[in-house]
């Protein structure tokens, strides 16, 4: 997710640890910074400063993205959400992040009530990036596999303010126990995202046989910012298929686009005999969960079909490319988002006709 909410949530959480009195014979391993004692000020204190070690925290497993090389572009994804997001590289990365804040905060509160903000800071930061599409490696070293739950955009304003608001009034009163408040919002608006997603999945599976194709691969996500219109795809008979879905009291389908796949003989073809650039293919399409592409529009560009600025179109918003002959791979990013395209997406959000051939779906 956003880096705003992964440093909101490992706010909350590590917040949420402090207690709120601080016994009269505290130890190095109580959770808590101890110098205003019990007063309001010193609650406060304590709730802001875990607040600060937690935000701190819930931000280093993003330090994966500094993994990257001149000399090859998709370096950067094969480690992206990698390691550092590993379930079981926990209670490491909260080691490293509380020894990287110790020297700065060894005054003001103990190893071990540090390193409690730090796991708790940490510990939400790979669950949260699991519930978006783009693949994290929660289960390593057991386990090579992504999980990518598609409940929540990358971007979603909603859920952050959910986190933001009652966090902000809970280190602002000592009194407040608002932080349990956004918690329990938070898991109630996966709770909805979940519900969607069945929704979702049962009437793209309808559309599929309807159309008489066999769908595999199916794989149905939220759309830029919100839970009510998603996009879905699955394959069928080598091309992916793209199609909308607004999801509220009645569902409506938007017809989308269909490519072809690029399959080992396409990338042949595609890297021309260079065994860097076949390689290279063969890497995004892993990345990708084989959904690459090429479009018309773009020739000489292989893109991640699973993005789109739009959800019924294929043209994807990142991929690679060769600049010419015997170049290194570059990855590219295209967020393209004309005033048609904004008026299409806003349309679709508010469940209306963007073309004769959207229809409605029986709820």
């Amino acid at each position: 997710m956003d880096i705003l909410t992964h440093a909101l949530m490992g706010a909350a959480l590590a917040a949420a640890v402090v207690p709120r009195s601080v016994p009269s014979s505290a130890s190095i391993s109580v959770p808590t910074a101890q110098p205003h004692g019990n007063t309001a000020a010193g609650i406060l204190g304590r709730r802001r400063l875990a607040a600060l070690i937690g935000a701190a925290a819930g931000l280093l497993p993003d330090a994966d993205a500094l993994i990257q090389s001149g000399g090859d572009a998709l370096l950067v994804l094969d480690y992206h959400r990698h390691f550092s997001h590993a379930l079981a590289f926990v209670p490491f990365g909260a080691l490293i992040a509380a020894l990287l804040l110790w020297p700065l905060l060894r005054r003001r509160i103990n190893f071990g009530a540090l390193y409690v903000c730090a796991l708790a800071g940490y510990l939400p930061h790979p669950l949260l990036d699991a519930c978006t599409s783009y693949g994290t490696h929660l289960w390593l070293p057991f386990s090579q596999a992504k999980s990518a739950w598609n409940l929540i955009a990358v971007v979603d304003p909603l859920f952050t303010l959910l986190i933001a608001v009652p966090l902000f009034i809970f280190l602002r009163r000592p009194g407040s126990q608002a932080v349990r408040w956004s918690l329990a919002l938070g898991l109630a608006y996966f709770s909805f995202s979940f519900f969607q997603q069945q929704r979702v999945e049962t009437a793209a599976v309808a559309l599929a046989q309807a159309r008489g194709h066999q769908p595999s691969q199916l794989s149905v996500k939220p759309s830029m910012a919100n839970l009510v219109l998603w996009r879905s795809l699955y394959v069928h008979d080598g091309r992916v298929q793209v199609d909308a879905f607004h999801m509220g009291p009645s569902s409506r389908h938007y017809p989308g686009e269909s490519a072809l796949l690029i399959d080992a003989a396409a990338a042949e073809r595609l890297a021309a005999g260079d065994a860097r650039r076949l390689r290279d293919i063969e890497r995004f399409r892993v990345f990708s969960e084989g959904f690459i592409v090429q479009t018309a529009a773009q020739p000489g560009f292989v893109g991640d079909a699973r993005y789109a600025m739009l959800p019924t179109v294929v043209a994807p918003i990142w991929g690679i490319e060769w600049r010419a002959a015997g170049a290194l791979t570059e990855f590219v990013s295209r967020h393209d988002f004309s005033p048609a395209m904004r008026g299409n997406f806003v349309a679709m959000l508010l469940g209306r006709d963007v073309s004769a051939l959207s229809r409605t779906l029986k709820p």
